[in-house]
């Protein structure tokens, strides 16, 4: 900022129009969809990827292949769009303006729901790693002493049908609080505006374990809920359609990348931290914590990354129908999907 205030000050309105000039031209020639890579032997497409989250562990794989060249060698230019609280990745993918993006299996029942669909083409983890948690202070020990509490949510519209009904299904009333947090959940979980969250083992767990903070843990698929994939890799149905093969290049590269988080996890971690701007990860630990617990998650043993199967795409998105979680454009509740048109794994080899 101030090299260019010194710039403006230190020549004339003509010379200026003309490095204005020169550097919008040179921009638009580094974004168009193709660009050389830098030894000049092949032209580069470029994809970009939109995230769900400012980076973290969910997202290694990408990382280790950008890092490592991958996508570079598949003739991939790919630019990581970050994570915007205006609008969704789902909603970046299906509009066109990002390739790629990160979502949820709850997202994307959601976006079929209204008629604005995106396609998982992978499962970054094969099983869910989520659970709601609240302090061990609190005396609240099962899911169904959550009944009357407050809970701190991320506002999407099935969380208080499916978080009631883990609550219900453990033998309480299904009724609580739901709040919309503006800060993290595990401040507002130690500040005590909430009772208790929605959050990844992966991460806020041995986040708050790192901090001495002690928690009563729920992992949701103990309490009724279908096992599903989450999160996922989505694209749209147009670019499934139209750009089938940089798809399939687009992939072999992710997959990879996972592979080797899954077999490299303290490196893998050390790629994520360089591979993001200084400050990203205040506690360089958590990274290295986060990685060891989900490299042995991103699949299965002798199972290759990303694979979808129908079991986890009828099971999980039934129960979010079933609960009422899911509405239509007009806002009608959702009765039935067809769940086969929402994962494919025509794209990993």
């Amino acid at each position: 900022m101030n090299a260019r205030t010194r710039l403006l000050a230190s020549v004339g309105i003509p010379v200026l129009l003309v490095i204005l000039v020169v550097g919008a031209f040179f921009w638009q020639q580094r974004s168009a969809s193709s660009v050389a890579n830098p030894q000049g032997t092949q032209k580069l497409t470029t994809m970009r990827l939109a995230l769900d989250w400012t980076p973290n562990t969910n997202h290694t794989g990408i990382y280790v292949a950008l890092k490592k060249g991958w996508y570079r060698d598949e003739g991939i230019n790919l630019q990581l769009l970050p994570y915007s609280a205006s609008v969704s990745p789902d909603v970046l993918v299906s509009s066109g303006k990002a390739d790629v993006g990160i979502s949820s299996t709850e997202g994307i029942v959601a976006d079929a729901a209204v008629n604005q669909p995106v396609v998982s083409i992978a499962a970054i983890i094969q099983h869910n790693t989520s659970a709601l948690v609240a302090l061990a202070s609190s005396g609240i020990t099962r899911p169904s002493e959550l009944s009357g509490k407050v809970y701190g949510g991320f506002g999407a519209p099935y969380e208080s049908a499916v978080v009631g009904e883990i609550i219900k299904r453990d033998g309480g009333t299904g009724q609580f609080k739901n709040v919309t947090l503006d800060v993290d959940a595990m401040q507002a979980l130690e500040s005590h505006r909430i009772d208790f969250a929605w959050v990844f083992e992966g991460w806020e767990v041995i986040q708050a374990q790192r901090a001495g903070v002690k928690l009563n843990i729920f992992p949701i698929t103990n309490y009724g809920v279908a096992d599903y994939y989450t999160p996922n890799l989505v694209a749209s149905p147009n670019e499934i359609k139209q750009k089938p093969d940089l798809l399939r290049k687009f992939m072999a590269a992710t997959a990879k990348g996972y592979e080797y988080a899954r077999a490299h996890p303290q490196e893998s971690a050390q790629l994520l931290l360089n591979g993001t701007a200084p400050g990203t990860f205040p506690d360089p630990g958590l990274v290295m914590a986060s990685q060891q617990f989900l490299s042995p998650r991103y699949a299965d043993a002798g199972r290759k990354w990303g694979l979808q199967d129908a079991a986890a795409w009828h099971g999980y998105p039934q129960f979010i129908i079933a609960t009422g979680g899911i509405d239509d454009s007009a806002g009608h509740p959702v009765h039935s999907i067809d769940f086969n048109r929402l994962y494919t794994n025509q794209f990993l080899s």
